[in-house]
């Protein structure tokens, strides 16, 4: 099954994060043919190192990547075609699949069904946000015809319930968690540093910058115990440089306040990235991928979202703190709660509040992603959803 699937960079790395790790685990789990077409390349260059943002075609860890340009190049339209969050295809990629369905016509019955030049039923997917929502069980799968041209788009949801297309999760990854969190200094010495003491507490700091940064960093700074916060190099460095009062921050950097030690470390890879978030204590993320990410850490949590015209995002936020919280006793729920909102909105943050729950945070973390992992993964979703509407 040879698969397309595209790519419009807006939230810097949440969106191409997940189409980037989509894409490889298609490759390695289900040997499937997958061309990438991404409109950012050095995006994803930053997630992925070994791709050259010169070459409009190359091929990356199994994946063909293509730069997405104007004008569209003429291909012929893959038998999966994969339109991520809303991007819109090409007009002319769409035309090319319904020129392929019409020269079918005479072979099917309903003028909505997708063919593709060799004579197979394509699906073409719109694969949407990822939300806790409850009405987004109702709309997973939904068909949608085109209105003017022979073609049917499939709205595929991610979701936290076996009614939804579920969350990118690879074959092995809890179990190499798992093996990971059992020995972290070869990780600590990586990136130059000494494994924590017992009495810190270590946080991965990824979010955006409307985020109370300044007011969190006084708060672990003012922390009774250690606090050891890693950055990965982004434009965040610049609030924390003015926080700091030092005129810029690099990787390689730290800064000692108070109870808090701040290490500026090198934007990582994805695989790098996950390796962090197993390593920390707490790790606060935003968007999309690295959210998703850190609930496979099984840790503590704390989700920056992606901020939405008229607060739409806070529903989205408050959707998904109504699952994650149900299980949590009355009083660290809560105090999660407040803390997602402080952190979302008013910035008047308690960060001692919320990490009086420590212990029972993490039982919860581990035992969050448990009940996450019985379901199937995004991945395995799509492909047998996709199968199910072709003749492979």
């Amino acid at each position: 099954m040879r698969w397309d699937i595209f790519c419009r960079v807006i939230d810097n790395y949440g969106d191409v994060g997940v189409c980037w790790r989509l894409s490889r685990q298609l490759v390695m789990e289900y040997r499937f043919a997958v061309r990438l077409w991404v409109d950012d390349m050095i995006r994803l260059q930053r997630l992925c190192p070994a791709v050259d943002t010169r070459l409009a075609i190359q091929s990356c860890r199994g994946v063909e990547v293509r730069h997405w340009r104007h004008p569209f190049p003429n291909v012929t339209p893959a038998d999966v075609v994969i339109e991520t969050f809303g991007c819109e295809l090409p007009e002319n990629y769409v035309s090319a699949m319904a020129g392929a369905c019409s020269r079918q016509h005479d072979q099917i019955l309903d003028g909505c069904i997708n063919i593709t030049e060799e004579g197979t039923q394509r699906v073409w997917i719109n694969l949407e946000y990822l939300s806790a929502e409850q009405w987004v069980e109702g709309c997973h799968g939904l068909a949608s015809p085109h209105p003017r041209m022979p073609l049917t788009k499939y709205f595929f949801f991610p979701g936290f319930t076996a009614a939804t297309g579920g969350l990118l999760r690879e074959k092995g990854l809890l179990a190499q968690r798992e093996a990971f969190q059992s020995d972290t200094v070869k990780f600590w010495r990586q990136l130059g540093l000494a494994p924590p003491a017992a009495t810190e507490t270590v946080v991965s700091l990824f979010c955006y910058d409307s985020a109370p940064v300044s007011r969190l960093l006084d708060s672990w700074a003012a922390s009774v115990t250690p606090v050891r916060c890693l950055v990965p190099a982004s434009h965040l460095l610049q609030q924390i440089a003015g926080w700091a009062g030092i005129q810029t921050l690099a990787p390689g950097a730290s800064v000692l306040r108070g109870n808090l030690t701040l290490h500026i470390i090198p934007f990582l890879s994805q695989e790098d990235y996950d390796a962090l978030l197993w390593a920390c204590d707490c790790n606060f993320v935003r968007g999309e991928d690295s959210f998703v990410r850190a609930q496979w850490a099984a840790r503590p949590l704390v989700w920056h979202i992606y901020p939405q015209q008229d607060q739409a995002h806070l529903v989205k936020l408050e959707a998904f703190l109504d699952r994650y919280c149900h299980d949590l006793m009355p009083d660290a729920a809560t105090a999660v709660r407040t803390f997602h909102r402080q952190w979302n909105g008013d910035g008047n943050l308690d960060w001692s509040g919320f990490w009086q729950f420590r212990a029972q945070l993490q039982r919860h973390a581990t035992a969050w992603a448990e009940q996450l992992a019985r379901f199937k993964d995004l991945a395995y979703n799509l492909v047998h959803f996709c199968k199910d509407r072709t003749n492979h």
